[in-house]
């Protein structure tokens, strides 16, 4: 049974749980255009908020102001308390968990087993040049950045702005783990915090690496993969002034523009491009074909009946 309660927040009335929805017909048409965006990209779902936002400006000239993307914010989360939207299309963050793995019997342990035996995957960065981790600025870009990295074994990370002296220094420790290279690959917004936020993080964790090396083979690469002024110009996406307000800009010189401003198939080929330029793809596949034979000699020790 749905339950629809209400409370009052600022002189407004608010939804709780699912809630009917009747939006006017300039809302309807919306509602239509994020439809297609959702669609056109499925295989990159789920989307931000925010990527839905530049979709809308790019391809039907929706406002692009803080205003207009409120609104569509808004919108969006009446229209999946409406079921009009599903949940699992767009991408929310906020609540961080740590998971606690329970079985109901051991029936239920082995059938665990057994799927965690079908996802079985080797560690593809094994005998690499290097080794190669993805990060990114915003949390939500996570599960599409996933998406191309996993295939690789490559890590994706957010730190949701500058990382932390403690995130930094263990992404060195990571690297002194290593013999050699540790290249870290970078997409964010093409603007003066997201290009400080890269370079900062970089030359820290390189002078972390520079310290307490014990092999001279051990150091740290930086690679911006994303959002450049060449890619924004090449892909025709919206620009902005930079604010003469941040200290970062003291040129003045050269637009703005949101790493979300970039649909989620030009993303995931720009990344896929810098993954593959930096990786011996015979032995990629050669790790692939051991994970083929690991994965018969585990089903081999499942019991009786299991391996199904």
């Amino acid at each position: 049974m749905t339950v629809v309660t209400a409370s009052r927040d600022n002189g407004r009335t608010r939804p709780r749980g699912y809630a009917p929805w009747a939006p006017r017909a300039p809302t309807v048409v919306l509602m239509g255009q994020v439809a297609d965006v959702l669609e056109a990209y499925r295989e990159h779902l789920p989307l931000t908020v925010r990527q839905v936002f530049y979709r809308l400006v790019a391809e039907v000239g929706y406002d692009k102001t803080e205003r207009a993307y409120a609104r569509l914010a808004d919108h969006l989360v009446r229209a999946r308390r409406a079921r009009v939207v599903a949940f699992e299309a767009i991408r929310d963050d906020g609540v961080v968990t740590r998971p606690i793995e329970r079985y109901a019997d051991p029936e239920d342990f082995w059938d665990v087993t057994a799927a965690r035996i079908r996802g079985y995957r080797r560690d593809r960065q094994a005998g690499q040049p290097c080794y190669l981790e993805l990060w990114c600025e915003a949390a939500g870009m996570l599960p599409q950045l996933a998406r191309v990295a996993e295939p690789y074994s490559v890590p994706v990370y957010s730190a949701g702005g500058y990382p932390s002296v403690t995130a930094n220094r263990d992404v060195a420790e990571r690297a002194l783990g290593r013999n050699g290279r540790t290249v870290l690959l970078h997409v964010g917004d093409l603007d003066p915090s997201g290009t400080s936020i890269f370079t900062a993080m970089s030359a820290d964790v390189g002078a972390f690496v520079a310290a307490d090396r014990t092999l001279a083979t051990q150091h740290v690469e930086a690679v911006r993969v994303a959002l450049t002024a060449e890619q924004a110009e090449g892909y025709g996406l919206p620009t902005t002034p930079a604010k003469t307000s941040d200290s970062r800009s003291r040129d003045g010189t050269g637009g703005t523009c949101q790493l979300a401003a970039l649909a989620p198939d030009q993303l995931a080929d720009l990344v896929r491009h810098a993954i593959d330029a930096r990786r011996d793809l015979d032995r990629l596949h050669a790790e692939i074909a051991r994970e083929h034979e690991d994965r018969a000699d585990l089903y081999g020790a499942l019991p009786a009946g299991e391996a199904t």
